[in-house]
């Protein structure tokens, strides 16, 4: 997870402090990067790779008016996203004494805020960065989803039906934000029967807890619809240090563009 950008080699930590910090990293954000689970990865690319290309053009005037014919290609700008965070010298020294229990909770809550910022991106968009989003892209109408579970399973078997109309094939998957996962994976049907077994066998495909999701996104996970490019992923760096703490963030450069958006159907509530 190192670069030389990142500076890790100026940092007051030692090889293994380096691993504890990355393991513990890579551990939330495994977790916690839940559109990753159902969409296409491309990368790492480095730090220096710094666009997208979307492989069209558009029209420019020629450099003069003897009948040149100009295009200029099109691209998507990578864009950088950055959290900081602190660790305590203190911390890092009992970690290297042998501490089964150090302190990590701010890189923890750094790794949930970037993950999570990352899922709304890619389902829900980023108009400054000039990405748009999975259910702002998709061009099927969306499902009205009810607060209470019950008849759930009907609302995902007619997301995962409209997608067939267009052609779609699966298999699918469900992306759902904490709350909702949770009341999906606890819930029960008649007969005892768990609700989550029930939407798996309706999608042949995974349900992904994804903090950031509003609602409720089906979508096909037959490949080549959702498209994640990644030139730095998520890594640690080193900002600079006191005496009693050492200034990290975690940092990544990547772009998102929808390329089928009839492959996604957004399930909404009044509240979403």
């Amino acid at each position: 997870m190192t670069t030389n950008h990142l500076h890790r080699e100026l940092a007051p930590i030692t090889e293994a402090g380096w691993k504890l910090l990355d393991d513990e990293a890579r551990d939330r954000l495994t977790t916690t990067l839940g559109a990753r689970k159902l969409i296409d990865f491309t990368g790492p690319l480095g730090w220096d790779h710094s666009s997208t290309n979307l492989g069209r053009t558009e029209r420019l005037p020629g450099p003069d008016d003897k009948g040149i014919v100009a295009r200029r290609r099109r691209v998507l700008p990578l864009t950088e996203m950055r959290v900081d965070f602190t660790v305590s010298r203190e911390e890092l020294l009992d970690g290297e004494r042998g501490a089964a229990d150090v302190d990590l909770a701010n890189l923890d809550m750094a790794a949930v805020q970037i993950a999570s910022a990352e899922n709304r991106t890619v389902f829900h968009g980023w108009r400054q960065a000039n990405i748009t989003g999975i259910t702002q892209a998709t061009s099927l109408p969306t499902v009205p989803r009810v607060e209470h579970f019950s008849d759930y399973p009907q609302r995902v078997a007619r997301a995962v039906d409209l997608l067939l109309e267009e052609g779609i094939s699966g298999p699918f998957g469900l992306a759902l934000g904490p709350g909702h996962y949770t009341a999906v994976v606890q819930a029960t049907e008649r007969g005892g029967y768990l609700l989550s077994e029930h939407l798996r066998r309706i999608l042949e495909g995974p349900i992904v807890w994804a903090p950031g999701v509003r609602g409720a996104v089906v979508m096909s996970l037959r490949g080549g619809d959702f498209l994640f490019e990644s030139g730095q992923d998520l890594s640690i760096g080193y900002s600079h240090h006191d005496a009693d703490d050492v200034h990290l963030y975690l940092e990544q450069s990547f772009s998102f563009r929808v390329a089928t958006p009839e492959a996604a159907v957004h399930l909404t509530s009044g509240g979403d």
